[in-house]
């Protein structure tokens, strides 16, 4: 069977703060940093046979990939498709505010100028089919929770809320099967 494991970047200042990210460019704080290293520790301790490292261009999974990378040897790219969604409005505010929490309900709610969950589906649903698609051995994609969100739903069916409340730990490791 295929795979492709998903991470989300490590610790930033505003993952503290429990702020709204999206698009913003936050960086990594030493913590995150260590997240990532350690991340990258343990998937060169074997076990995951993953191939390559696709990656989020926003700095805080970039830079996350980057030590994942220097720890397992793998080589890494760019991909675009990866970039957390825009959320407008939401970001730099609450994560837990409850004006965002009934917007993430609103799949076709574009946060103010931001980008919509259908939106952010149309880019990440593509990617994971071509992934399918490809020999090669598993991906590790690094990116973000709104994305995670996206994976988590192309692989397992979601109800609304269930969507608008999944997400992972900083460098939390899943494992997806098509």
């Amino acid at each position: 069977m295929h795979s492709v494991y998903f991470t989300r970047h490590g610790e930033t200042v505003w993952n503290v703060e429990n702020k709204i990210c999206g698009v913003t460019d936050i960086a990594l704080t030493g913590r995150g940093r260590q997240q990532a290293r350690a991340l990258g520790r343990q998937l060169a301790a074997g076990g995951t046979d993953i191939t390559r490292i696709l990656c989020s261009p926003l700095a805080r999974a970039r830079e996350t990939a980057e030590l994942i990378a220097a720890e397992t040897g793998l080589p890494l790219a760019c991909d675009p498709r990866l970039r957390e969604q825009a959320f407008g409005r939401y970001e730099g505010t609450p994560r837990n505010g409850p004006a965002f929490a009934l917007a993430k309900l609103h799949f076709a709610d574009r946060f103010g100028g931001g980008e919509s969950m259908l939106q952010l589906a149309a880019r990440v649903y593509p990617l994971l089919d071509e992934l399918a698609a490809q020999d090669g051995g598993p991906v590790l994609l690094v990116a973000h929770n709104g994305i995670a969100r996206a994976v988590q739903s192309y692989f397992y069916e979601m109800s609304n809320e269930e969507f608008a409340l999944f997400g992972i730990g900083n460098c939390e490791l899943v494992k997806y099967t098509y």
